[in-house]
């Protein structure tokens, strides 16, 4: 397992109560922006039954969308994720820069190195959970879960 920041390991919450006992690990933020923002984090799912996060709500955005990276002619774009991320049964997503995460829009306060934000998380038949991410902007990519791409350009995020 990498190392963490002290910040990223204190946002190591269960989400108890689910039928499909699923945890988020290392939930953060990015804000490099005073109107938007994006939530990163890894959801497993060890359980048997596959869930489904089809909704992310919180007070910090007047909008909340999941959204994904795909090339076009050669460029990275973002679009949005219609009809949510699957998290299959016995198994984990990484939600990443440059790749699947939770976008704010519209942001409702400053975001500032530490603040903590909370969110709910609809995990379709599998239920709702609160999360709290830490806001972390100086994280780069190579912080983030294996498998992420340290060059994908998400500056503005």
């Amino acid at each position: 397992m990498k190392s963490m920041t002290l910040a990223a390991a204190a946002t190591l919450l269960p989400l108890a109560g689910l039928a499909a006992d699923l945890t988020v690990e290392d939930a953060y933020l990015r804000s490099a922006n005073p109107m938007t923002g994006a939530a990163f984090m890894r959801i497993d799912n060890p359980g048997e039954a596959a869930c489904m996060l089809t909704a992310v709500t919180s007070d910090v955005a007047e909008r909340i969308e999941l959204h994904t990276h795909e090339e076009e002619d050669g460029v990275m774009r973002m679009r949005r994720i219609e009809g949510g991320i699957a998290i299959p049964a016995g198994s984990a997503v990484q939600l990443d820069r440059g790749g699947d995460h939770v976008m704010l829009l519209g942001l409702t306060r400053s975001l500032a190195d530490g603040d903590r934000v909370a969110f709910q998380l609809d995990l379709g038949d599998c239920g709702t959970q609160e999360v709290e991410a830490v806001v972390d902007n100086t994280r780069d990519a190579s912080h983030a879960a294996e498998g992420a791409d340290p060059h994908a350009d998400h500056s503005g995020h």
